[in-house]
């Protein structure tokens, strides 16, 4: 599913209007009357209700008059609230506005932060005659907002969120909930928090960005007349990963019934330490339930029982440079055992001591495989990231957002309050390369590559907040890398693999799960969702 920007799908408007002739007035009606059939589906017929309906100055206001005359049409008693004069709407608004007024449909106007004190009162008047409210309809502003809501708008928002309002029933968003940027999700001062969202054309990036999280609540794409051409031809660089792509994406992991182990690659995993042992059992779990042939872990000598123990499925390789770190000293032998090897994992729980350092940044130069980089290996790279070298083949980066900070030398405030265009600079600028893959971990996971397409993760919930979540993701997406997935594919179907298992754990038992038990339920999450 394409996720336009706001100047993209205006673009999108424009274009079907002017290439196809369909009349934007056309468009308008038709969102609104898909708005009425999505409200009947979700919340029954609408007729001996009343229905209080915010109309702001643009389009998004227009689209909230032609909800109201078909709710009219079905029975529901519409109030409109102007939160501007509507003698001075133009365009289509102001066809739609001279409709209402033929109509004869009752509306008021609320212009000023006093006014908008008046609509519990012209509320009450109409419960005090029996009737229920159907919906609350947020047609404020649409997709074109990007500064503070403030004065009366502000105060309009505040009181559709009241905890008094909401209990006259649920709130339904026109395109987008008025105060929430439409590509970054950024709260502008105060948005509405909607229960529904009727989008127009195509979803909008903010209403996915962080997950279950977000302030549109549910969520339906309305079908208003843009034809697919103009969709298809947009230059639209975000996509919603969904069931769909997923399986799309991963066709090539099928499995011929004469397959073996060396058919499905071979992983080699550096990580761990003293004190951290478990992040390279986690990441080997991860790739040996995501399918991976053969795992083989580089062991430090003091963790060679532990390893040996702990998952006797994977091989290890002894290490002799450090007794309890990767060293710089083992970079000979660890170049000759890659060679035999399809994909290398770098990262979780190895430290900063000097010597992993200097061995981390080597192979990232040299190591000419796929490279998955988490954790510690990232730490390391930023630390040299205003002198890194050309990495020596593919690297897919797996940051949260406090690494991805330390990076791209940007604040995790700041991050979290654009994640698309964060992920975006991190990939121009800290990875470069077409071959480079960023992971932006957190909810509503970002996914994107060197050929500037980005992608909106939609598994996972709360409950993956626990130590190891990522160890175990590293490990998924090396597997598919070993069994032929390219680095974004693999990078896409990890991070949606790893958030399906751990929703089959929430759904069962709720929060509290390991993410042990997470790499455990990826061959049930693969099985339902990739080819197997």
């Amino acid at each position: 599913m394409k996720l336009p920007s706001a100047s993209q799908m205006q673009q999108l408007d424009r274009r079907a209007s002017e290439q196809y002739g369909i009349p934007t007035i056309v468009l308008m009606e038709n969102a609104g009357v898909g708005t009425v059939r999505m409200a009947l589906d979700e919340l029954g017929p609408c007729n001996n209700t009343f229905a209080p309906i915010f109309v702001g100055p643009g389009n998004n206001g227009g689209d909230g008059l032609v909800i109201g005359r078909h709710l009219h049409q079905r029975g529901c008693e519409v109030m409109f609230f102007f939160l501007v004069n509507p003698e001075k709407l133009s365009g289509d608004p102001a066809t739609n506005f001279k409709i209402v007024k033929q109509l004869k449909l009752p509306y008021h106007v609320v212009d000023t932060v006093e006014r908008i004190g008046m609509i519990p009162m012209l509320i009450a008047q109409k419960e005090s005659k029996g009737l229920c409210c159907y919906a609350v309809f947020d047609a404020i502003f649409g997709i074109g907002l990007c500064r503070e809501l403030s004065g009366h708008f502000k105060k309009a928002v505040e009181l559709i969120n009241s905890a008094a309002f909401k209990t006259k029933g649920p709130v339904i968003a026109i395109d987008i909930p008025s105060g929430l940027d439409s590509d970054s999700g950024k709260t502008l001062g105060c948005c509405v928090t909607a229960d529904y969202t009727a989008t127009y054309g195509c979803a909008k990036p903010a209403h996915f960005l962080h997950g279950s999280g977000s302030p549109a609540g549910k969520v339906a794409v309305i079908d208003i007349g843009i034809p697919p051409a103009v969709v298809n031809s947009g230059g639209i660089d975000t996509t919603l990963a969904t069931d769909a792509l997923v399986k799309q994406r991963s066709t090539s992991l099928h499995r011929a019934i004469t397959s073996h182990k060396g058919d499905n690659g071979h992983l080699f995993i550096l990580a761990g330490s003293a004190g951290k042992s478990g992040a390279a059992i986690l990441a080997a779990k991860g790739a040996l339930r995501a399918g991976a042939g053969l795992v083989t872990l580089g062991c430090p000598i003091q963790l060679k029982d532990i390893f040996g123990s702990a998952l006797p499925e994977a091989m290890t390789f002894l290490l002799s440079g450090s007794d309890t770190c990767f060293s710089i000293d083992d970079l000979a032998v660890i170049e000759r055992e890659l060679a035999t090897k399809d994909v290398l994992v770098v990262g979780p729980g190895i430290g900063q001591d000097q010597r992993t350092a200097e061995l981390i940044l080597t192979l990232y130069e040299r190591a000419k495989c796929p490279m998955v980089i988490d954790a510690d290996g990232l730490n390391i790279l930023a630390l040299a990231a205003e002198s890194l070298p050309q990495p020596g083949g593919p690297r897919i980066y797996t940051p949260h957002p406090g690494e991805l900070s330390r990076l791209i030398d940007m604040d995790s405030g700041a991050i979290n309050q654009d994640r698309l265009e964060a992920v975006k600079l991190a990939v121009t600028k800290f990875a470069g390369s077409k071959d480079s893959v960023v992971v932006l971990k957190g909810a509503g996971t970002l996914v994107a590559d060197g050929s500037g397409q980005r992608y909106i993760n939609t598994t996972g919930n709360p409950g993956m907040a626990a130590a190891g979540m990522g160890d175990v993701l590293s490990g998924i997406i090396g597997a598919l890398l070993c069994q032929g997935l390219a680095p974004t594919d693999a990078a896409l179907c990890g991070v949606y693999l790893h958030g399906s298992a751990a929703d089959m754990l929430f759904a069962a038992q709720g929060p509290g799960f390991f993410a042990g038990d997470v790499a455990d339920r990826i061959p049930c999450a693969r099985r339902k969702l990739l080819v197997v």
